[in-house]
């Protein structure tokens, strides 16, 4: 088993006019984003966008692309003549496969002032060359309760479960609001990649304990379960947890 700590401080930084982006995964720049992947996840940014701004018209190609509202909306168009706005507890999910041209924007005007805090994640499909698709899913209800809420997966075994399926069977993406003081679990896999949104939390996995906070991220292999304790007060953490059970390397082999 091991365990590598991505500090909230020491992800990759990137920002413009209008976008902050801090990523737990170098992806502006020169880098290649499959040599840095971990499982199959090649990409995590935690985005602030501006109102009135965002992302003009462009191409994406044999990619699963996530897109989780923390704060605002997002209004997405697509040349496949998708268009929507998610507000926060929406998930959208994109499989570029052949070939989709999109864009993405802050729904709220300048005038409105209200900026747009999405992160966005992206994993490589199993298959190249699928129809392009688009999905849009409302969890808040689902998460009220505090345990965890399977949001995306490809994997056979959560066909019945009422998440956003995705083109790599090897994966899936859980999101919890742990009420104060209460303990969840998550499930051990040859790769795991858990993000800290919102708050702090207390980890244990393997006989180990790890105190995160908002913005840190936590990569695991070969671990077993993992358990996250939420602090005693008002604020409700929020974390993403990847489970995953292939490599890149043996996706695309």
């Amino acid at each position: 088993m091991m365990i590598t700590v991505i500090e909230s401080a020491d992800r990759h930084f990137w920002a413009n006019e209008w976008l902050t982006s801090r990523q737990s995964f170098p992806g502006t720049g020169n880098f290649d984003l499959f040599d840095n992947a971990h499982g199959v996840l090649v990409m995590h940014n935690d985005d602030v966008v501006d109102a009135g701004e965002g992302l003009d018209a462009h191409r994406h190609q044999n990619m699963e692309i996530l897109t989780w509202v923390l704060d605002g909306a997002v209004t997405h168009r697509d040349s496949a003549g998708n268009t929507g706005t998610l507000p926060a507890g929406t998930l959208g999910v994109m499989s570029a496969g052949t070939g989709i041209t999109h864009a993405e924007t802050n729904a709220a005007t300048r005038a409105e002032r209200t900026p747009l805090r999405v992160v966005q994640m992206w994993v490589a499909p199993h298959t190249d060359g699928l129809p392009p698709q688009q999905s849009e899913h409302r969890f808040d209800d689902a998460l009220a309760s505090g345990q965890p809420v399977i949001v995306a997966s490809g994997r056979s075994e959560h066909e019945q479960s009422g998440a956003a399926r995705i083109a790599n069977r090897f994966a899936a993406l859980h999101i919890a609001r742990p009420l104060p003081s209460a303990t969840i679990d998550l499930p051990g896999a040859p790769f795991g990649h858990l993000y800290v949104a919102r708050g702090a939390v207390t980890v244990h996995v393997d006989g180990e304990q790890l105190e995160l906070s908002e913005g840190d991220a936590m990569r695991l292999t070969d671990s077993g379960g993992v358990q996250v304790t939420a602090p005693l007060g008002v604020d409700r953490p929020e974390v993403l947890y990847w489970e995953m059970h292939a490599s890149f390397d043996l996706v695309r082999s």
